[in-house]
């Protein structure tokens, strides 16, 4: 693991690292508490939704390589050259989003127990599509009604909304007074 990799840019998106964690069980679910993770990471104000303490065993027969494929949608040839390392990793894993970071710059200075073992790349949205080519998706394409009828259909409304008042006021009186 090098420095550089402990870097977090500003304005960091689509990353996922996984850290390794070499702690009694008791500490690890400790770190489910709300800044515990800052702690052990030596940072501040993470979202601490964007970040996943697990137990490895509590995945079963997913495993930690198909968390991160089928839960964070990484690619699996992504995760193919490390499913061995991903396998052989016991107790706890972090697995922290960039967006804990909320868009700013930061330098993770984990504890001795805390190690980094994987920087994944989340896929990048397709925002690609093809233009709508029908009428109706035409701005004012709707049939337009007259006032007179945009009036009346109101004044229908209204007069629906107040006679359902007025009979579940005299319901509630009946009910009161009998």
């Amino acid at each position: 693991m090098s420095d550089d990799a402990l870097i977090v840019p500003e304005g960091e998106h689509g990353r996922i690292r996984v850290f390794a964690l070499d702690m009694r069980p008791e500490q690890a679910a400790f770190l489910r508490e709300p800044g515990a993770v800052d702690q052990v990471l030596g940072l501040a104000g993470l979202d601490p939704a964007q970040i996943d303490v697990i137990r490895i065993a509590d995945l079963e027969d997913l495993g930690l390589a198909g968390y991160l494929t089928e839960g964070c949608g990484l690619p699996e040839a992504q995760i193919a050259p490390d499913r061995e390392m991903l396998a052989a990793l016991e107790g706890h894993v972090i697995v922290l989003r960039s967006r804990a970071f909320g868009g700013q710059a930061a330098v993770i200075a984990p504890e001795p127990e805390v190690r980094l073992v994987a920087t994944y790349d989340e896929p990048d949205s397709d925002w690609s599509a093809q233009p709508l080519r029908s009428d109706s998706a035409l701005p004012y394409s709707a049939p337009r009604q007259s006032p007179r009828a945009t009036r009346d259909r109101a004044r229908r409304i209204g007069g629906s909304l107040f006679a359902v008042v007025m009979v579940l006021i005299a319901l509630l009186v009946w009910a009161v007074v009998f």
